[in-house]
Order: C-alpha cells, then structure tokens, then sequence
C-alpha cells in the first residue's frame, strides 16, 4: 500500500490473476536476446503477465482501477490465457481491504481490452450478465468506447461487448472527454498509443505523486525504453511520444510507477544514470503484487 499526503490518499495493488502470452506478443519486434534479460519464458516461448489493479481510497471514495478477467470466461479461454489465481481473484483481494463489490463507488476503466475490463460484469444466479458492481459509476474514454463498439479486424477479438455494454444500458458509464478530475488529486489522463483512447491514472497530493501506467508500460522495462513496446500497440509510434513525455514528467516529479502486467518489478521511479540516461529503480513489492 502507498500513501500520499499524510494518508489524503491510499493506493492498494490488487491482483486479479496471472496469464502467459505470447512472447511475440508481449514485446513486438524486440529480439530475444534483449528481452529475455527481464522476462524468463516458457520453454514455448509464452511468458507470464500479472493483471493488476488498483483500489484508491480518496475522498471517502472507493475507486477501483480496471478490473482484470473475471468469471465470464468458457473453459476454452482459460486454457489459453494460462489463467491462474495464485493470490486470489479480484473480489477476495477486496475482501482482505474489508471491502465488497457494493462498496465500490467508481470504477475507473483505462481501455477496453477484455484482460483488463472482464471483470465489469458477471453472470448472476439466473445466468444474465449484470454489472459486478452495482453501486459503481464507470467511466472510459469516449474515443476508447467508440472503438470498441466499432471494432475492426485487428481489434475485435479484444473488444467483447458484454464486458461494457450492459453497463451503459444499465446507465453506470460515462464517458469522458480527454484528462478528467475523478476527485480531488486523482486524475484520469490520456495516455495514447496502445489504443487510441488509452488512459493512465494518476494520484497526487502535495509533491508526491504516483502514476498507473497500464498498458502505457505493460512492463516495467517498456517504460524504461522508449523504443520497446508491445505488438498489441495499435499506434506504436504514438506509443513512443507519449513515454517520452511521461519519462520526463516522472524525472521531474521523482513519481512512483506501478505497471500493470510486470512479474519482477512491480514499482519503481525513473533515475538518471551517472550517464544521464533514464534508468528504473524498482520499489520493494506491496502487498497484493503478482510474482509468477
């Protein structure tokens, strides 16, 4: 857990599973050689991701940051996702804050991607989809909705409706419109590349600040180097602008950085090297992180 401005605000991580992907997925044209240095990868070359989010308590406001896969998924998906539970599901690790799903006051949806927004909705005794937090308003960019709701053939095996769609006909989504004040100090903020209406979340009080990358860094060593990101990127070279603006900010304001999908470094903030260039030193793990 950290906490920001004397505990005005405090970020739980929260972990909703672990998958393996395809190396070529995760890092794109990045030669093995390279990459393996930070990634160890199966012996079929998938190598592992956490879904992690996180739980802001801010403002008397229970907001969650993404929520991960949930219980949504056939048999079949599972089995290729690698999915697994080693810390529990999303809902067992609110249990632990002492929080269930009806005390969730704002979900914070950074895209669409299903392994990040799965768990919006959930089947209930009768088999309908419904919101898995009901009390929750959800908020997305509208340029992330209207891309999901109009995907293409690269896109639409992400985009999967009932993950979102029941809640705008349940009326808890609203979109937004570019950067958007959540509450005081917690701040959604356009973060493009990944996709187009990608978001970042960042929490900030006084002169410390702390900033969710998702998917801006799906690892941490994406941050660090600005040419690496994944091939799931829909505008790679934007992908790269904005990391060099957000390296910048992170110098500057000396910020934590959690990453979304990292299984060695869950944390960190950007240093320079005694030869100028922006390196990451990690932070000790919190509770709640996701280790393969």
């Amino acid at each position: 857990m950290f906490s920001l401005g004397n505990g005005v605000h405090e970020v739980h991580l929260l972990n909703a599973g672990l998958t393996y992907v395809d190396s070529g997925g995760a890092f794109g044209l990045v030669p093995q050689a390279l990459w393996s240095r930070y990634q160890t990868p199966r012996d079929n070359y998938l190598v592992p991701m956490c879904l992690n989010n996180l739980l802001i308590k801010s403002g008397g406001k229970n907001i969650l940051v993404d929520t991960g896969m949930g219980s949504k998924m056939p048999p079949k998906l599972i089995e290729q996702w690698h999915l697994t539970h080693p810390n529990g599901t999303l809902f067992e690790g609110l249990e632990r804050l002492g929080l269930q799903p009806e005390d969730i006051d704002m979900v914070i949806n950074t895209h669409l991607h299903a392994d990040h927004c799965e768990n919006n909705t959930r089947f209930d005794a009768e088999g309908n989809i419904v919101p898995s937090f009901p009390n929750a308003e959800h908020v997305v960019q509208q340029r992330e909705y209207d891309d999901a709701t109009h995907p293409n053939e690269r896109t639409r095996a992400t985009y999967v409706s009932v993950n979102f769609e029941p809640l705008m006909q349940h009326g808890q989504l609203r979109l937004l419109d570019g950067d958007t004040d959540i509450v005081p100090g917690v701040s959604c903020v356009v973060t493009p590349g990944h996709t187009p209406g990608h978001m970042s979340v960042r929490v900030s009080a006084e002169d410390e600040h702390i900033l969710f990358t998702c998917d801006l860094a799906t690892y941490a060593i994406h941050f660090q180097k600005l040419a690496w990101m994944t091939a799931y990127d829909v505008e790679p070279l934007v992908t790269m602008e904005t990391k060099r603006h957000w390296q910048r900010w992170a110098l500057v304001t000396n910020a934590i950085l959690i990453f979304p999908h990292d299984t060695t470094m869950l944390a960190a903030r950007l240093v320079e090297d005694d030869r100028g260039k922006p390196v990451l030193s990690p932070i000790t793990e919190a509770e709640g992180a996701c280790y393969s």
